[in-house]
C-alpha cells in the first residue's frame, strides 16, 4: 500500500481553503442573514458583505489543510480495493474524521466571522457540536458522492480525470449536499445568532429545528437554500479542483527533485 503525499495534501488543503473562502464569502454574508431570525434588512442587508472576512481568511488555511490531511491519512489508513462496495463507507469516515479535527480550527473564526456579519452573540463552546451536527452529515453526502463521480468519469474515459474535471465533479457534489443539508444549516446559524439565556442559544439542533418549522415552516428551514447551494457549488468547484491542481502540482515537484 503506497503512503500518498501527506505534506502535498496539506499544502494543497490550504491553499484551496482560502481560495474559495476569499471569493465566496460575501455569498456567505448574504446567506446568513437571510437565515437570520430578524431578517435580511435588520441583519445588514447587502452593506458590508465582506464584513468578518479577515477571520474568515485566517481561519481557513488551516481549518482546510487540516481537514484534507485527515481525509487523505484516513482513506490511505483504511485503504480497500477501488471496486470494493466499501469505498463509499471509506469516503464518509474519511470525511467525518476529517470534519472533527478542521472543526477544532474552524470554531473560533466562525463565531467571529458570524458576529460580524449579523452583530449577534454566541458562545463559542457550544458551536463545535453544532457544527459537527451540520457539517458532518454535509461531508458524508459530498465527499463520496465526488469521489463516485470521479470514479464513474474516469471509468467512462478510460483515464484518471483532469483536475478541472475534478473541479466539475466537486461542484456537483456540493450543490446537491448544499441542498439537502439548508435545514441543518438554518438551525446552526440560529444557534449561533441567537441570544445570550434564550431558548435556542442553548444548543439543541432538533429544537431550533422544531421552532423554525413551528414559525416559518417549510421555506423557513430551507431559507437561504438559493444562494448556499449557488455558493457551494462554485465553491465545490474552486475548493476541490484548486485542491487536485495544487495537489498534483506538489507531487510533480517533488517527484522531480533530487
Amino acid at each position: 500500500m503506497e503512503r500518498p503525499g501527506f505534506t502535498a495534501s496539506l499544502v494543497a488543503g490550504g491553499v484551496a481553503g482560502v481560495a474559495v473562502d476569499l471569493i465566496l464569502f460575501p455569498l456567505d454574508t448574504i446567506k446568513t442573514r437571510l437565515q437570520s431570525p430578524q431578517g435580511f434588512n435588520k441583519a445588514g442587508g447587502f452593506r458590508g458583505i465582506y464584513a468578518g472576512v479577515p477571520s474568515a481568511a485566517i481561519g481557513s488555511f488551516p481549518n482546510a489543510a487540516a481537514f484534507f490531511i485527515t481525509y487523505e491519512y484516513v482513506k490511505w489508513f483504511l485503504h480497500t480495493d477501488s471496486s470494493s462496495y466499501l469505498m463509499p463507507v471509506k469516503h464518509m469516515l474519511a470525511a467525518s474524521a476529517g470534519e472533527v479535527v478542521a472543526c477544532l480550527i474552524r470554531v473560533p473564526s466562525e463565531v467571529v466571522k458570524q458576529r460580524a456579519q449579523v452583530s449577534a452573540s454566541s458562545r463559542t463552546f457550544q458551536i463545535f457540536s453544532n457544527i459537527l451536527y451540520t457539517e458532518i452529515p454535509f461531508s458524508l453526502v459530498q465527499f463520496p458522492m465526488w469521489e463516485s463521480l470521479k470514479a464513474l468519469w474516469s471509468w467512462r474515459q478510460d483515464h484518471v480525470v483532469d483536475c478541472w474535471q475534478s473541479a466539475v465533479c466537486g461542484a456537483f457534489a456540493g450543490g446537491f449536499a448544499a441542498a439537502v443539508t439548508t435545514p441543518l444549516d438554518v438551525a446552526k446559524t440560529r444557534i449561533m445568532l441567537a441570544k445570550a439565556g434564550s431558548s435556542t442559544a442553548s444548543g439543541n439542533v432538533l429544537s431550533a429545528l422544531h421552532g423554525v418549522w413551528r414559525t416559518q415552516g417549510l421555506s423557513g428551514l430551507f431559507a437561504g437554500v438559493f444562494p448556499r447551494t449557488a455558493a457551494i457549488s462554485l465553491g465545490g468547484f474552486i475548493f476541490l479542483g484548486a485542491y487536485e491542481q495544487t495537489r498534483s502540482l506538489l507531487l510533480e515537484l517533488g517527484r522531480a527533485s533530487p
